[in-house]
């Protein structure tokens, strides 16, 4: 899995994630952008991946499209519209890109290297301007749209990340 970070600068949303969609296919893997004051960290979108896999493998998904399923992971739950709060939006925000082998490759990592590369080369419909945006999230809106409370945290071993992590976790279980 590589991670592309940046600010994205989105000019015509539904272009930017076709051109997202195309350089996935090009190059055998997805490819989905997020917001990432949603992502509290690398092991987010990594579980996210694996659970998405998993559905998808026992046909259990809602999405017919993997980086979607990847994308109701990330946000734990089975709502697309939901869901598709943690993607980026038109105009500028912070941005993970997750790029992220499906399989149909012959060599994995060097296909995750060059739609990574198409990714940070965008221009047109949205860009990415390189910079560290993951693990920079905003507890408040974390907390708002993963709906983790005061009292949820005071009673948990951990952080707010672990409690994200547990809500991608606990997704299968509310199936």
């Amino acid at each position: 899995m590589e991670l592309i970070e940046g600010v994205a600068a989105v000019d015509d949303l539904d272009a930017f994630a076709a051109r997202l969609g195309e350089i996935g296919d090009e190059h055998g893997v997805t490819v989905q952008a997020f917001d990432a004051r949603y992502v509290v960290d690398r092991a987010h979108l990594a579980r996210a991946v694996e659970l998405a896999d998993r559905a998808l493998a026992r046909g259990e998904n809602v999405a017919r499209d993997r980086a979607v399923e990847i994308l109701l992971y990330a946000a734990g739950t089975r709502q697309i519209d939901r869901a598709l709060e943690l993607g980026v939006d038109e105009g500028e925000c912070p941005a993970v890109v997750l790029v992220e082998t499906d399989g149909e490759s012959e060599d994995p990592v060097a296909a995750e290297g060059r739609a990574a590369a198409a990714v940070r080369d965008l221009d047109g419909p949205g860009r990415i301007e390189p910079g560290a945006t993951l693990g920079e999230y905003d507890p408040d809106r974390v907390r708002e749209y993963f709906e983790v409370s005061d009292a949820e945290l005071a009673a948990v071993e951990g952080t707010l990340a672990d409690a994200v992590r547990e809500r991608v976790a606990l997704l299968d279980v509310e199936k």
